[in-house]
């Protein structure tokens, strides 16, 4: 059994929040992932630009930041994978579905799945990298029935 919390350290009652958590177990039962813990937390810009300033030495809001825990000793347990958060900045979920000309919601689960697929080890450092992470978000979000437009 999965244990997926969804944190709004905001005001956000969108629509979409009521699908999200059958969408994280969607990604969870598509990457064969069981016993696995972990949090979405969602924040405005001031808040998320804190964090980027404060562990990456960023002086800007990012739209979404991961603490993968995984690898911490100190957390691991026997019968449940601790992966980590993932905080999501709602404003930059708005601003970017804009951007992008989609939906606040292919914008937010999108999201999500990379904030999961970080928390799996997944990074975007190199090109090779880049492309192998960004089509597994693609497929995943693709089966789900998630589009761009």
């Amino acid at each position: 059994m999965n244990e997926v919390e969804i944190i709004k350290e905001v005001n956000c009652d969108w629509e979409e929040l009521e699908e999200l958590e059958n969408y994280i177990d969607f990604v969870l039962s598509y990457e064969k992932l069981d016993h696995v813990l972990f949090n979405v937390i969602l924040v405005d810009d001031a808040y998320i630009h804190k964090i980027n300033l404060e562990y990456r030495g960023m002086n800007r809001p990012t739209d979404v930041i991961t603490f993968a825990l995984e690898d911490e000793k100190s957390v691991q347990a026997k019968d449940i994978r601790v992966l980590g958060d993932i905080y999501i900045s709602v404003d930059r979920v708005v601003e970017q579905a804009k951007e992008y000309g989609h939906s606040r919601k292919r914008e937010l689960f999108f999201l999500v799945t990379h904030g999961i697929y970080h928390l799996l080890g997944y990074d975007h450092m190199t090109k090779e990298e880049e492309k192998i992470m960004f089509e597994k978000q693609e497929k995943v979000l693709n089966e789900y029935g998630i589009t761009r437009k």
